[in-house]
């Protein structure tokens, strides 16, 4: 078992930038990637970035709106951070966490609320 939470959200005005960061507990050396996502009401989940010691799947994909704007980082080995610049009322959404395992399980966070509105 792998014990994800995610915290920094918050309200935010255009243009502003906000670091997330994703903590993880448990078995936690025997993880493949710690990945963040986002989802907006009515829309599918969204990969962001991550790390970890293989390539994501190719359903994983960074659409451009996010490309250059969202990088994550492993700040130690219980915590990667998501760093957002230039921020949208588009990237308004729940953004989560989730941790490959070795078993092929992926655990994930309960999301953190980033609102971006002047």
């Amino acid at each position: 078992q792998v014990q994800v939470v995610e915290s920094g959200g918050g309200l935010v005005q255009p243009g502003e930038s906000l670091t997330l960061s994703c903590r993880i507990s448990g078995d936690i050396f025997r993880i493949n990637r710690i990945d963040w996502f986002r989802q907006a009401p009515g829309k599918e989940r969204e990969f962001l970035d991550g790390v970890g010691r293989r390539s994501i799947g190719s359903d994983n994909s960074v659409s451009d709106s996010v490309k250059g704007r969202f990088t994550a980082s492993r700040d130690n080995v219980q915590k990667v951070s998501l760093q957002m610049n230039n921020l949208r009322p588009e990237d308004t959404a729940v953004y989560i966490c989730g941790v490959e395992h070795f078993s092929g399980s992926r655990y994930w966070g309960q999301g953190t609320q980033v609102t971006v509105s002047s």
